[in-house]
Parts: structure tokens; C-alpha cells; sequence
């Protein structure tokens, strides 16, 4: 006699093939919604039992000298060893210690990664919690997920002793975060590489307050995002009419955040450093006049040389990197003559003081790029005619400029041109 799993699993592939070539262009909407809530409830259904039966397929393994049911499941079902191990853990946790959620599944009340969450969160309460207050948050997180998603799920388990243990909760989350902060300060990490094409990839692993930090600082630098008719973020690409006035594309969040963590490393006030070999924290970029009024040539950073991969690229940048960075008060520009000798190694002459930063911002507001929005605070200054050319340092000289469209005056793929209403125009080179 067949087993009823095998029979029913025999069933649902003789059901789905019966509808192999079904169409769903002629379901009405509420079919639809009908039909894919059903078949999410169907998969949650399906992956409790392959968990059942994956918690007790340890014969399984012992038979085919496998190390365990995760791993003869991963090589007989080509399905990743992580995957199937991440599987089985979740699979022995319910048959041994979550029934209300192993029941949950059963019945098309919670999902896979439902599931995954709850575990998770049961998994993270102290240890010496009582099993009653245990069950009580199991019973509260699968009643939740009935309405709830695995990231609001998530939020909530971690949150679960303010429901179920009040008394206890502060001190226990007290407990939790102080272990947590000291294992992210041992697993702290910082790595550089050159990749050879002109960019290094920076990886790092640091406490969560840290990151936030961080992160907040860089929203500071991003561009604000710039919202749709309805109100809805317009990261998406734009047709061609709709970047009349903004004549650089918009750019993605991630790219955005990319760029802003090179506006935040320009902006640091290198005064405000550690003191560094004698002086003041600083990167010298070494240049000879002639190739800095150059359209092409290059530059060379003298900055710690002890990055992973220098080999490939060296610390060099291009002329017109130079020239921008020149607008800034944290970058020593050292400007040399034929033989090598510094011409100017200087920075008060050519570089807005705070004072006139500040009067350039009253006057302009804002970006002064056409069509962008980007506050005045967080501009840089700009000469309109480049001091190596002759360029002086005031506020008739000068304009305020968000990271980004300070980049395109200096990219020569783009032609500039000073409105009459003081506004700067980019058109790209044909």
C-alpha cells in the first residue's frame, strides 16, 4: 500500500501538470488573487512537510554514508548545502520545539521564510527563559503572522518580551545588545583593494550604531530625492523630455550613496584629524603646471601607499580630478615647475574662506547647476574661472556646487556654460 506522503505528492505533480498549459491572460482579477493566495498557503504547506520529513531522514543519510539529510538532499535535489543545512536546523527546531508554528505551516497559516523569522526570533531569547513565556511569544509571532510579513515579523520578535515578559524585558534587551556590541567590536574589519581599473573596493564590518552613523552621514552628502507628480521617489529612469532642466540623469540610491561617500571623504576638515607624521592629517597631490592647465594628463596622490594592489594602479588621478580637488580646503595641491621644484604648495590664496562660503550661500540657495535643488550646505565652491588660469578667490569669482555637478565642470565630456540668471548649463560634448 502506498504511504499517504507519497500519494499525495504523486497527487499535487499530476495537478500541476494538468494546468502546465494554462493560461492565466483569461483569469478575471479576482481569480488571480484568489489563486496566488491559495498557492503561497499550498507552498507553506508543502515546505512543512518536506521539513517533516527532512527531520527524520537521518536513516536517509546513514544509508548513503551521507554526513547528514542536508547533505543528501542538497546532492540528490541539486539544491545548495547551505540552503539544505539552514532547512534541516529549521526542520529539527520544529519537530522539536515549535509545534503552534509547525502547525501553522500545516494548515497555510505561515510561510517558509515566515517560518525562518520565528525560529530566529524564538532562537535570540535568553536562555533562561521559562518554557511557558517561550510558547506564549511562539503562540504571539504565529498569530502575528497571519497579518504580518517576515521583515515586520522580524522587528516584532525582536520585541517580544515587551509583550509576553514586560517585567523582564529592559534588563533582558540590556543583556542582548551589551553581548552583541561586544562581539562587533571583536569582528570589526576594514579591508582595501585596487582593482586595477581606476576604482578600490572597500568591504568593512562595524557595529551596528557605527554604520548608522555613517549612514546618516552620507544621507547628508546624497542628493534629496526627487519625488514623481503623485509623490512617489523617481528613481526610476525618466523619458528624454522630462530632463530638460536637469541635464545629468538621475541616479540610483546606491550610486547616490556611492558618491556621497566620496563627498563626505572631500569634506572631512583635515584640522579636526589626528595629527599624522608631524602635521596636520593630508593627501598632497603632486601635479606640474603645465599638465594641470592640461586637458589630459596626470597626477599623483601622496597619500599612505599601504592599500593592497597599488601595483596595478599607483595613486594617480587624472589632471582634471586635480583641478577639482584644487577647489576644496582638503587637498594640498603642489604645483611643480620643469625640474620638479614646488611652485605652490599653498592653500588660503586660492581657497574660500567660511565667511565667503557663507555669502555665496545666501546668494545662491541652492546648487547653482540648472534644475537641481541640492542645498546650499551642502555645496562646494567653485571657481568659475580656474585659479591656475589666472581665476581669483572671491565671490564674484565663485559659485556653489553639490558633489556631483562639481565632478561634470570638470569632466570635459560635458561643456559649461554661465546663464544669465547666474545659473550653470551642462550640455554633453557631441
Amino acid at each position: 500500500m502506498t504511504h499517504p506522503i507519497l500519494a499525495a505528492a504523486s497527487d499535487v505533480r499530476s495537478s500541476l501538470k494538468a494546468v502546465a498549459d494554462a493560461n492565466p491572460t483569461f483569469m478575471s482579477v479576482g481569480e488571480k488573487a484568489t489563486a496566488l493566495q491559495d498557492l503561497v498557503a499550498a507552498e507553506g504547506q508543502l515546505a512543512e512537510l518536506r521539513l517533516r520529513i527532512l527531520a527524520d531522514a537521518g536513516d536517509l543519510a546513514a544509508e548513503t554514508a551521507a554526513k547528514d539529510a542536508a547533505g543528501w538532499l542538497a546532492h540528490h535535489t541539486r539544491t545548495r548545502y547551505a540552503d539544505a543545512r539552514a532547512e534541516l536546523r529549521l526542520a529539527e527546531a520544529l519537530d522539536r520545539d515549535r509545534p503552534r508554528l509547525m502547525a501553522a505551516m500545516r494548515e497555510g497559516g505561515a510561510t517558509l521564510a515566515q517560518a525562518q523569522v520565528i525560529d530566529r526570533a524564538l532562537n535570540a531569547l535568553p536562555a533562561t527563559l521559562d518554557p511557558q513565556t517561550v510558547a506564549e511569544a511562539e503562540e504571539h509571532l504565529v498569530e502575528r503572522a497571519r497579518e504580518f510579513g517576515p521583515k515586520e515579523l522580524g522587528r516584532i520578535g525582536r520585541r517580544i518580551l515587551d509583550v509576553v515578559a514586560p517585567e523582564i524585558a529592559e534588563a533582558a534587551e540590556g543583556a542582548r545588545l551589551a553581548e552583541l556590541e561586544s562581539r562587533a567590536r571583536e569582528v570589526t574589519r576594514l579591508t582595501m583593494r585596487r582593482l586595477g581599473d581606476g576604482t578600490t573596493r572597500i568591504s568593512s564590518v562595524v557595529p551596528d550604531a557605527a554604520a548608522t552613523r555613517f549612514a546618516t552621514y552620507l544621507e547628508a552628502h546624497a542628493n534629496p530625492r526627487r519625488t514623481t507628480a503623485d509623490g512617489d521617489p523617481a528613481d526610476r529612469p525618466v523619458a528624454d523630455d522630462a530632463t530638460a532642466h536637469d541635464p545629468v540623469a538621475r541616479l540610483a540610491y546606491p550610486r547616490r550613496m556611492g558618491e556621497a561617500f566620496v563627498a563626505f571623504l572631500e569634506n572631512v576638515d583635515a584640522g579636526h584629524l589626528p595629527i599624522h607624521g608631524g602635521s596636520a592629517t593630508t593627501v598632497v597631490v603632486t601635479i606640474p603646471l603645465a599638465a594641470l592647465q592640461a586637458e589630459l594628463a596626470a597626477a599623483d596622490l601622496v597619500g599612505s601607499g599601504l592599500i593592497p594592489g597599488d601595483d596595478l594602479t599607483g595613486d594617480r588621478i587624472s589632471a582634471a580630478q586635480a583641478r577639482r580637488l584644487a577647489c576644496t580646503a582638503h587637498i594640498v595641491p603642489a604645483v611643480l615647475d620643469g625640474r620638479s621644484v614646488p611652485l605652490d604648495l599653498g592653500r588660503s590664496r586660492r581657497l574660500f574662506t567660511p565667511a565667503q562660503r557663507l555669502a555665496m550661500a545666501v546668494r545662491d540657495g541652492t546648487c547653482r547647476a540648472e534644475g537641481c535643488d541640492v542645498p546650499a550646505t551642502w555645496c562646494e565652491a567653485h571657481h568659475l574661472h580656474p585659479w591656475q588660469h589666472g581665476g581669483r578667490t572671491d565671490i564674484d569669482d565663485g559659485v556653489l556646487l553639490c558633489s556631483h555637478h562639481h565632478h561634470r565642470v570638470h569632466d570635459t565630456s560635458y561643456l559649461v556654460e554661465r546663464m544669465p540668471s547666474g545659473d550653470v548649463r551642462f550640455r554633453r560634448r557631441r
